[in-house]
């Protein structure tokens, strides 16, 4: 999955699969096994696997951070992980774990509700009494807090929701006001915009979050042999919408929150 751009060193460029799994957390492939299925396809690999205490078979504790990045590390990989907002544990990190990442995501896998509770992305059922509205502008009012507090350098699939909402068109759920909410707060904080190929963002968010000047990363979010590394559509998107191969984010070349944050413990 190449283009005629080239790298800093004259190499062909190849995309970079910022938000992958491995048995790490939930995904299936080991992370050898996944950084070679990556390369195969023409795909520079990252791992970014779970770490929360809310996901199941997720690195759960700081000394479960410290274990997972030694073993990545010694692997020609971007090493990322994925943090839950609504869980503590992005917190608790010391700054020199912080600092070995090469980059971090936050998701949203749950939201808050005004008046207390949490609504799960993957749980059954949907809170009775809560209108489609209500909740969606509870999950724009944590997308903002989210880009205030959390020092992360990318969105993980932004238009994720709820499973009982997850057949609802997208363009409706996602007004434009909500989309302006979140392209604002997302270019204030200076967080990347995922084009996730498992939670597929519509065109009209993603173009404009182009065009308010919010960087774009790709992601598989893959769990299997077959969706690591599988950046089709993403980069389909991505180029639809104008943005140039070099300009998708990579932290090796545009920077990441991480980056000094071990020195300046």
């Amino acid at each position: 999955m190449t283009s005629s751009t080239t790298d800093a060193a004259g190499a062909p460029w190849q995309p970079l699969d910022c938000h992958a799994h491995t048995t790490l957390s939930d995904g299936s492939l080991a992370p050898s096994a996944l950084v070679t299925m990556v390369r195969a396809r023409g795909v520079r690999p990252s791992i970014a696997d779970h770490i929360s205490r809310d996901v199941m078979s997720a690195v759960r504790t700081v000394a479960e951070v410290d274990a997972y990045l030694t073993e990545i590390e010694a692997l020609p990989v971007a090493r990322g992980g994925e943090f839950c907002w609504h869980d503590a544990l992005w917190r608790e990190l010391p700054p020199h774990l912080a600092g070995r990442f090469t980059h971090r995501l936050g998701s949203l896998h749950a939201i808050h509700l005004p008046g207390g509770g949490l609504v799960h992305m993957f749980q059954r059922g949907f809170p009775a009494g809560l209108t489609l509205d209500a909740y969606m502008d509870a999950h724009v009012a944590d997308l903002e807090l989210f880009a205030a507090e959390m020092p992360v350098d990318i969105l993980s699939h932004p238009t994720l929701l709820p499973l009982g909402l997850r057949r609802l068109p997208l363009e409706e759920l996602w007004t434009e006001e909500r989309e302006e909410r979140a392209v604002e707060a997302l270019y204030r904080a200076g967080i990347a915009f995922e084009i996730s190929n498992r939670y597929r963002p519509h065109q009209r968010f993603v173009r404009r979050a182009v065009d308010r000047g919010v960087r774009i990363s790709l992601g598989s979010d893959g769990h299997t042999p077959e969706q690591v590394g599988d950046l089709a559509f993403p980069l389909d998107l991505a180029r639809r919408v104008g943005v140039r191969d070099e300009d998708l984010y990579d932290p090796a070349v545009h920077g990441s929150k991480t980056q000094g944050v071990g020195a300046r413990a």
